[in-house]
């Protein structure tokens, strides 16, 4: 966040998919010109309904002084004749006017954010999270920059409670917060979200990789009967084969040591080598091909996805208790 006395940068280029990371990372960018001038003009605008006319005015010297600030929305939806004014703009910018501009990366208006880029612009990454690490790193910092902390046992416990979507996350993280101490484990997410974790997918996934059929026939019937949407609980059925599968081709290494090696925290490799007891090779291929076939079949509109998702289970359960599971 820009600093009272830092001057706000003239051209800032928010790039990235992640909706709550972008408007973030444009609400710092205008408090900090809202710092540097109380006054300042902020107008902001989509790219796709912009004139390069109108654009032309809104950069062009103010007879009444004082800091502007223009934040033009979805670059990539900018026409070329907008497109060029803004480049022909950053090429020679007004230090009194900060030109902020999204773009969610990929192809489109690739040309005039790389433009950007070459003018000068600072860059701020605000691309979507793919991965658990990056989540839980997430979550991590959401409680350091309020003050409070967790460790990765407990991040984990809230992902699994709340879901991946960042604006949940970051409300989730806000909201225990402000109702402990700020010292955040596992058994104090389970107090807050008892219930809504116990019925979710990696509930279902966990059950059914060690070999507890009932257990996540129950968990999966009343995932479904709460409103648990289908398309997570698949996901984390394929995401807890394919974790142990990778886990168990490392070998018994030392979690904290494998960590790196695998690009996932040391408490999920350990918990996958727990999950790996009792599995064969055989047995992960045919759970993984049990996986596939669920998420192809939630994700692909079939009329029954309860009906997908309780035979993905069977499968998966069968697949370990075959492989000589305990």
């Amino acid at each position: 966040m820009a600093g009272v006395n830092a001057a706000p940068p003239m051209l800032l280029l928010v790039q990235g998919d992640e909706e709550l990371l972008s408007a973030r990372a444009v609400a710092s960018a205008v408090e900090g010109a809202r710092a540097a001038d109380p006054g300042a003009d902020v107008r902001e605008y989509e790219a796709g309904a912009l004139a390069a006319g109108e654009v032309a005015e809104m950069l062009s010297p103010s007879l009444f002084g004082g800091r502007r600030v223009l934040v033009i929305r979805s670059g990539q939806d900018a026409r070329k004749d907008l497109s060029a004014a803004l480049l022909a703009y950053a090429k020679n910018p007004d230090p009194d006017v900060t030109l902020i501009v999204t773009h969610p990366g990929g192809a489109k208006g690739k040309a005039f954010a790389d433009g950007l880029q070459k003018a000068g612009a600072t860059v701020v990454p605000a691309m979507k999270l793919k991965n658990d690490r990056d989540r839980i790193a997430f979550v991590r910092d959401e409680f350091r920059r309020n003050g409070g902390r967790c460790d990765e046992s407990a991040a984990s416990a809230l992902l699994a409670a709340v879901g991946n979507d960042l604006r949940e996350i970051a409300a989730a993280c806000s909201q225990l917060i402000a109702d402990t101490d700020g010292k955040i484990s596992e058994a104090v997410v389970a107090r807050y979200y008892k219930g809504r974790a116990e019925v979710s997918g990696f509930t279902v996934a966990d059950a059914a990789m060690v070999g507890d059929l009932p257990g996540a026939l129950e968990a999966l019937r009343w995932a479904l009967h709460v409103g648990v949407d289908a398309v997570p609980i698949a996901d984390a059925i394929a995401d807890g084969v394919r974790t142990v599968a990778r886990v168990a081709s490392a070998g018994r290494g030392n979690p904290y040591q494998l960590a790196s090696t695998l690009g996932m925290p040391a408490w999920k490799i350990q918990r996958a080598q727990e999950r790996s007891r009792g599995w064969t090779p055989e047995g992960l291929v045919d759970a993984m091909r049990a996986a596939a076939d669920c998420n192809a079949a939630v994700k692909g509109g079939a009329e029954d996805r309860g009906y997908a998702l309780e035979q993905a289970v069977f499968a998966v359960a069968t697949a370990r208790r075959s492989g000589g599971g305990r």
